[in-house]
């Protein structure tokens, strides 16, 4: 069992993390901005019960590739990430209000957002911390409201790849981690669409408050 990390180490580890991105923003704008997620931000909206136009949340916006879709499609997106010059950027890119907050310390309205769309976002957050941060963004949720989860998937390990720390969780554990927040289970599937399971690295989870 990975042991508990002090509050230091979370910060730590954090720092780490986001400097990564900060450090390499303009590269990972230029490598990212023609990536296909439209099987993602689909299974996000078909799954929102209430009428457009919505109020979502991109958790992890980065640049805002995603922010810049949502708004094309006549929602009202808010962007969040940690990282000080994607939250420029997506600004800048988009026009839309982007929270820049840690993954770790959350400051979310009660009650406010259709949807929230965390597109390999979450696999930052250590484990211990997981039920916090799904319980944060549960709250954020309106009733019924969608929670949208792609990430890494893996055999229940974490720590840090290269200057990055995430968690790679079976299909298993995340279910379990996300029942327990009090969402239920919509779908899920895995990616890239059309490839043999073991040229799916990535797991989809869309989940209903």
């Amino acid at each position: 069992m990975t042991r508990s990390l002090s509050a230091d180490e979370l910060h730590a580890l954090s720092v780490r993390t986001v400097g990564h991105y900060e450090r390499s923003a303009r590269t990972f704008e230029k490598g990212t901005r023609d990536h296909d997620v439209s099987q993602n931000t689909s299974a996000l909206l078909a799954a929102i019960e209430e009428a457009p136009p919505f109020v979502l949340l991109d958790f992890g916006c980065g640049p805002g590739r995603d922010l810049a879709f949502f708004r094309s499609q006549g929602h009202r997106p808010v962007g969040l990430d940690a990282c000080p010059s994607f939250v420029e950027m997506a600004r800048a890119a988009t026009g839309c209000e982007v929270l820049q907050q840690n993954f770790l310390e959350l400051s979310l309205p009660d009650g406010h957002f259709h949807g929230v769309f965390a597109n390999a976002s979450l696999f930052h957050v250590p484990t211990q911390e997981l039920p916090r941060v799904l319980g944060q963004l549960h709250a954020c949720l309106r009733p019924r409201g969608v929670l949208f989860s792609s990430n890494p998937r893996g055999e229940d390990s974490e720590g840090f790849h290269g200057e990055r720390y995430g968690s790679h969780h079976s299909r298993e554990r995340w279910h379990t981690l996300v029942t327990s927040a009090g969402f239920s289970e919509i779908a899920h599937y895995y990616r890239p669409d059309g490839k043999p399971r073991a040229e799916q690295p990535w797991l989809a989870t869309v989940w209903r408050k």
